[in-house]
C-alpha cells in the first residue's frame, strides 16, 4: 500500500519537471503552432493550446485503466499522480493565474503570489524564443522575495 502512496506522490512531484521539459522544449519549440494562441490572445474562451490536456490526460487514463484491470496495481496510482498534477494545473494556471472562470481574483499568500508573478514575467514574450520561468508550481526564489516585499494586497 506505501508503495502505491509513494508512486502517487513521487509521479506528482515528478509531473513538474516534465511539465517544465515539455513547455521549454515542445511547447516553445516544434508543437508552438498550438501554443502560441496562449501567448498571443485570441477571441473565445478556448485556446489550440488546451490540446495539451489530452497529451497528459491519455497516457494517465491508460496507466489508471490498466492498473484497475490488474488487480489495482502500482500503475494506476502512476496515473492517478498524472492526472492529480493535471487537476493543480488546471486550477493554479487556467482558473487562478489566467482568470479563465473568473474566480479567485486576489491572494495574500506569498507562494500564490510568486507563482503569478513569474508566470507574468513568462508571458512578456510573445514569440516562442527567450522564455523564461516554464514552470507552474516551482517558481525561482527571486519571485517569493518580490511577492513578500509587496505585502498585503488587501491593504491597497
Amino acid at each position: 500500500m506505501y508503495q502505491n502512496l509513494i508512486a502517487f506522490f513521487a509521479t506528482f512531484f515528478m509531473m513538474e519537471f516534465v511539465a517544465w521539459f515539455t513547455h521549454k522544449f515542445v511547447m516553445h519549440g516544434f508543437l508552438w503552432i498550438l501554443h502560441k494562441d496562449h501567448h498571443q490572445t485570441e477571441p473565445g474562451i478556448f485556446e489550440k493550446n488546451d490540446a495539451f490536456f489530452l497529451i497528459f490526460a491519455v497516457p494517465s487514463m491508460i496507466l489508471i485503466m490498466l492498473g484497475s484491470m490488474n488487480g489495482i496495481d502500482i500503475r494506476m496510482f502512476i496515473g492517478f499522480g498524472i492526472a492529480a498534477y493535471g487537476l493543480a494545473y488546471f486550477l493554479v494556471h487556467d482558473i487562478f493565474i489566467h482568470q479563465r472562470i473568473g474566480l479567485f481574483k486576489r491572494s495574500n499568500n506569498v507562494y500564490l503570489r510568486a507563482i503569478r508573478k513569474a508566470h507574468k514575467v513568462h508571458h512578456k514574450y510573445l514569440n516562442k524564443e527567450h522564455g523564461e520561468c516554464f514552470g507552474m508550481l516551482l517558481v525561482p526564489f527571486k519571485y517569493f522575495l518580490e511577492a513578500k516585499k509587496s505585502g498585503n494586497l488587501m491593504d491597497r
